[in-house]
């Protein structure tokens, strides 16, 4: 009798081979493309390499075509991981990337030092949520307005709050940076990872990302820095005594940065991540 479905190990080895074949170097994508298909955990993949899987060549080789045509590997496989936890994606999302979870830990780092047991923060341009969903899941006692302008990423976002368990405690809204501002009471935490691309950086950007990821929640103007000034401009009327700003910057503006007019806010600080570039500016109210 002909057996239509095959072992994990089979499946991993077409991935190696059909990757090849595409020229694309294939070999951790080759396990997490596997992995996600088969439902194997990637740690758990060589030892469960006798496990029939069933007939998935096909679907195999159709993410494989959309990888070699330049698709990034997180829109094939609809989700990716932020600080611990899986985040469904679309194209209306931007990819979640490690230089955000540095900003989401040192607001994190900054609410406990200053000993806010309760509190209210808002997400400037939440795209699939990454940021407002961790905040809410790692300070329970805060309650998370997220704002975007795009209705396509806020129906993400709120998909990955009730996943995660904080859909009670994240309020969404369909709004740019100052109408979102001005919802409601004051906020004690505003952060952004807002959009910081220039214009004569933007045909630099690698191909997956130029061609795949929204062009709104990357483009900021000439100097990439259109969207930022506008938030720290207005901030400081929105937030609370003692209210910070946390926005994530591009990694050759730290000294424009340091010069925009910021109203009643102080800068505080620029740091740097892990690879030692300006990423994080911080500010805060009087």
């Amino acid at each position: 009798m002909r057996r239509h479905g095959m072992k994990l190990s089979e499946l991993l080895e077409l991935a190696r081979r059909e990757m090849a074949a595409a020229g694309i170097a294939g070999g951790p994508e080759a396990e997490i493309l596997v992995s996600a298909l088969a439902g194997v955990p990637r740690s758990r993949l060589f030892a469960e390499t006798t496990r029939e899987v069933g007939d998935l060549a096909s679907t195999l080789r159709s993410w494989i075509g959309r990888r070699a045509a330049g698709e990034p590997l997180q829109y094939i496989l609809g989700a990716w991981d932020f600080y611990g936890r899986e985040f469904l994606l679309t194209r209306d999302t931007l990819i979640p990337r490690p230089e955000t979870e540095g900003l989401v830990e040192r607001v994190i780092g900054a609410w406990k030092r200053e000993g806010r047991e309760s509190g209210r923060i808002l997400d400037v341009g939440t795209g699939s949520g990454v940021i407002a969903v961790t905040l809410a899941a790692e300070l329970p006692e805060a309650a998370v307005v997220a704002s975007d302008v795009s209705a396509g990423a806020l129906r993400v976002a709120r998909e990955n709050a009730r996943r995660r368990g904080v859909g009670g405690r994240v309020s969404f809204l369909c709004a740019d940076a100052t109408s979102a501002l001005k919802c409601g009471n004051r906020f004690d935490v505003v952060v952004s990872n807002p959009p910081y691309v220039s214009e004569g950086e933007w045909r630099f950007l690698p191909p997956e990302v130029r061609d795949f990821e929204p062009p709104g929640a990357l483009l900021a103007g000439t100097d990439g820095l259109a969207a930022l000034r506008r938030i720290a401009a207005e901030a400081g009327d929105y937030l609370a005594p003692r209210g910070e700003l946390w926005c994530e910057i591009g990694e050759s503006q730290g000294e424009a940065v340091g010069r925009l007019s910021s109203g009643s806010l102080k800068l505080v600080g620029i740091y740097r991540d892990l690879a030692g570039r300006d990423r994080v500016a911080h500010w805060k109210k009087g």
